[in-house]
């Protein structure tokens, strides 16, 4: 089974966090340059993400519908069915960061990467994963207010207003100049993919530097962080067969079908955990613990399957359906989820 090595660095990140917790001085210098950091990883997603070839994803409609309700609606609905294992197997604070992992986007990287494998519609994946994204920034910290409340800081005026000014704001700054960066943008991919990535690291350290102070791991426990991945283990597997046999029963053809399952099962590390900084301020470590897990599972779990999907007899391959709707011939930029 692989292990992302990116994870790697996160435990390790949470480990530092345990060891040398940021406090007084350094928790506001921490605080503030994650602050920044999240804004400026929006800001390069919204320079990365093409409008032009985005809205010519929009002619496979279809797919996209699909994914975004497997998304926003059908995991979503499975959080809340899972507040009844409260407190049996989870307990309050651990259900409040699961239920934030429902409501996060899908991924773009990961589902590209597992779909070309399976030989899939990977364009169809790009622009699904964007789609995804890019709905998210608006939807996600509206579910959240919706279904988690005051567990993630009220739907205050104040609260709106910091949602705005550190993800749509940067995110529509970047889409505005990428008339002039965007060349840069794609020439630096490799540079600022380490950015990326050591952004949400600072992200990770500060959230759980502040819940070291705090003192909120000691609510919890193996046995509940067991329950916890045996919770997961389930939603992933159930998200991952209602993504295979739905799009069969909406007659998506088998190319569409892989696409749906990998972008429609998948849920981004890169995106929720600056949303999760933002959401709950002082208690986000533990609401990114259940996505920190989840990203792990449905990375091993994906890799399995999509080598197995690459085995498929060619015969099978060929035979399949064309949906409604013409494969999705177009590209657009890349990020990690």
């Amino acid at each position: 089974m692989p292990i992302d090595p990116y994870i790697l660095l996160l435990l390790g990140t949470v480990g530092l966090a345990a060891l040398l917790p940021a406090r007084g001085t350094a928790a506001d210098v921490a605080s503030g340059a994650s602050t920044g950091a999240i804004a400026f990883l929006f800001f390069l997603y919204g320079a990365r993400l093409s409008t032009r070839e985005a809205l010519d994803g929009l002619k496979h409609w279809r797919l996209h519908v699909t994914v975004l309700a497997c998304t926003f609606l059908v995991f979503p609905l499975l959080g809340l069915a899972a507040r009844g294992l409260v407190p049996v197997f989870l307990t309050d604070p651990l259900y409040q960061g699961l239920l934030f992992l429902t409501l996060v986007p899908s991924t773009i990287q990961s589902s590209i990467a597992f779909t070309s494998m399976a030989r899939g519609n990977v364009p169809a994946a790009i622009c699904a994963g964007s789609f995804s994204s890019l709905v998210g920034i608006v939807i996600t910290p509206l579910l959240a207010a919706a279904l988690l409340g005051s567990s993630a800081g009220g739907f205050s005026a104040d609260s709106l207003l910091e949602i705005v000014l550190q993800l749509l704001v940067p995110f529509l700054a970047g889409q505005l100049l990428r008339r002039w960066i965007g060349g840069f943008v794609a020439r630096h991919k490799k540079v600022l993919g380490l950015v990326d990535r050591g952004s949400i690291l600072l992200v990770v350290y500060t959230a759980f530097s502040e819940g070291m102070v705090q003192g909120i791991w000691h609510q919890v426990s193996p046995v509940r962080l067991g329950g916890l991945m045996i919770v997961e283990a389930v939603i992933l597997a159930v998200m991952l067969a209602l993504t295979w046999y739905g799009s069969k029963a909406l007659r998506f053809n088998r190319e569409d079908r892989i696409a749906i399952q990998f972008a429609g099962s998948k849920k981004s590390l890169a995106s929720g955990l600056p949303m999760a900084s933002v959401l709950f301020g002082a208690h986000a470590s533990l609401a990114v613990l259940p996505l920190m897990l989840f990203h792990q599972m449905q990375l091993m779990v994906c890799a399995v399957i999509a080598k197995r999907r690459s085995h498929d007899p060619q015969e099978e391959v060929t035979a399949s359906t064309p949906a409604a709707g013409s494969r999705t011939a177009v590209g657009t930029g890349t990020r990690s989820g």
